[in-house]
Order: C-alpha cells, then sequence, then structure tokens
C-alpha cells in the first residue's frame, strides 16, 4: 500500500436539529426520519497505471524524468463497520511492470511485488486514529510495515502517518521510521472532484533509504480530478481519476533515485461498492 489516499465531512447536525424543531413546533407527531445506516461492508477497487512507483520518496525504478514505461497497480480494501465507532480493513496491492522494467519475478511473470494489509480504525466525531500492519512480497522476501495514521476531517484534512518499517526484507535499507504529514483540499467543479494533496517526509534513521543522514527526506505536491461514470451506475459506481504528483528529494537521504526531483502521473478507474 504505497502511500496513497479525502475524508467526506459528514451532513451538518445543525441542520437535522433545525428539521426536528420545525416539525416540533408544527404541532406534529410524526416520528423524525430513522438516521441512514452505513454498510456493514463496503469496499473500493483500483485499477491504476502510474508512471512511477514512488516508496515513501524512493523511486524504485529509477524512471526519474521518463513518463514512458507506465505500470499497472490494481488494489481493492475491503472495510467492516464495527460497533463503538471501530472499522476493520483489508487489503491488497499489486505492481505489474511493462517487460522492460524487469523480467519474471520470484512472485511470477511480470508481477514484482504483492503488498496485503490489515488494519484497525477509530473514529470519534472528525477525528480518525488507525494502525495498519502490512506485508510487503517481493524479491523473494518480505518487508514488514507497521503504520499509525491520524487524521482530522476539515478544509485541509491534515493528517500524519508513524510509517515504521520492522523488518528491511529485500528492502536497500534498514528499519527505521519515517513521519509524514499530508494535507489535501478538494473542490467541487460541475461533475469533476479536483484535490490538492500535500507531502512532507521527515526520516528519523539515517540509512531508511540507504542513505548516510536523517531528517527532511522528501515533499511531493499534486493535482488531482476525478469525474463519476453516472452511465456506469446500473453496474456498479465507477469513477475516472488523473493527477500528477511533483516530488523534490534529499539525495543524501535517498540517494538510489535517477533524480533528485521528478513528475509522475496517475491514471485509473475507481469502483466503490
Amino acid at each position: 500500500m504505497k502511500q496513497k489516499h479525502c475524508l467526506n465531512l459528514i451532513q451538518s447536525p445543525l441542520i437535522a436539529l433545525a428539521l426536528t424543531a420545525g416539525t416540533a413546533f408544527a404541532g406534529t407527531t410524526e416520528p423524525a426520519p430513522a438516521p441512514v445506516e452505513k454498510d456493514v461492508v463496503s469496499g473500493v477497487l483500483n485499477l491504476d497505471f502510474n508512471t512511477h512507483f514512488i516508496s515513501y520518496g524512493s523511486d524504485v525504478w529509477a524512471d526519474g524524468d521518463s513518463m514512458s514505461e507506465p505500470e499497472f497497480n490494481p488494489s481493492l480494501e475491503l472495510a467492516f463497520a464495527l460497533p463503538a465507532g471501530f472499522t476493520a480493513t483489508l487489503g491488497t496491492w499489486w505492481d505489474v511492470v511493462p517487460s522492460s522494467k524487469g523480467g519474471d519475478s520470484a512472485i511470477g511473470g511480470r508481477l514484482q511485488e504483492v503488498d496485503v494489509w490489515a488494519g484497525l480504525a477509530y473514529t470519534v466525531g472528525d477525528f480518525t486514529t488507525k494502525v495498519t500492519y502490512q506485508n510487503w512480497m517481493y524479491g523473494s522476501d518480505t518487508e514488514d510495515i507497521l503504520d499509525v495514521t491520524f487524521s482530522y476531517a476539515c478544509l485541509l484534512n491534515p493528517t500524519l502517518t508513524v510509517h515504521n518499517r520492522l523488518d528491511q526484507g529485500a528492502a536497500f535499507g534498514d528499519e527505521g521510521t519515517v513521519l509524514v504529514l499530508g494535507l489535501s483540499h478538494s473542490i467541487e467543479a460541475g461533475p469533476v472532484t479536483i484535490s490538492f494533496p500535500f507531502n512532507v517526509a521527515y526520516f528519523l534513521t539515517d540509512d531508511f533509504h540507504g542513505g548516510s543522514e536523517d531528517g527532511f527526506g522528501y515533499g511531493s505536491i499534486g493535482v488531482t480530478a476525478s469525474y463519476d461514470l453516472a452511465f456506469m451506475k446500473p453496474v456498479g459506481d465507477w469513477s475516472i481519476h488523473g493527477g500528477l504528483t511533483y516530488y523534490v528529494t534529499d539525495q543524501d537521504i535517498i540517494p538510489n533515485n535517477e533524480e533528485g526531483d521528478f513528475l509522475t502521473a496517475n491514471l485509473g478507474l475507481t469502483l466503490k461498492f
């Protein structure tokens, strides 16, 4: 699950209060509408093409300034609503590369990596805390990750992720921790939702990506757009999305990148159910 993924704000309770009060003052005995219940099980399927594979600032396939050899990165996450504000998640992410980027892998063919994860989130109002254990399988080994994420649903939707590598597996680096601060603001432009994500990462470990220093490792800023495919409603809640993200990295901390600064692109389909 490589960095991914703004929270939708809940409708204002003042609106519900006003509607309820209006009914009461009218002298009617009709009950207020029952609250809309969330689905016990929901999910998101993404079918994405990415020009780069970026793992916490590391340009894995050394694409640098090139955007000509995109790879296919499907992902699926299931969410299970639990009592008392808890949500459990299960998910997977795959990296399928063109033949020019690698031959047959230990997994098989052009499938170079498979990530799986399980998480548990707790939400109070607009604040969510989530703990996610991940297993990244590639290079005949596994990289073990534990992420702790804090998020708040508001204008800029801030998030703080404490990314902990517990076992480096085949990674070029060592165990350690990276702190990632994220901000994102979305606007509606007719049927299109436009988002502006921003991230900055601080490395607490000097050899996380094989570098010689700790500190600021990378920053990124992007623009993404999503369009709801209304004509697909009979077969599901589909949308198309795409975007550009520009990275600035410190090559003392991430020394194996082809370029210190580079632009990436994404295009894909999303199914929510």
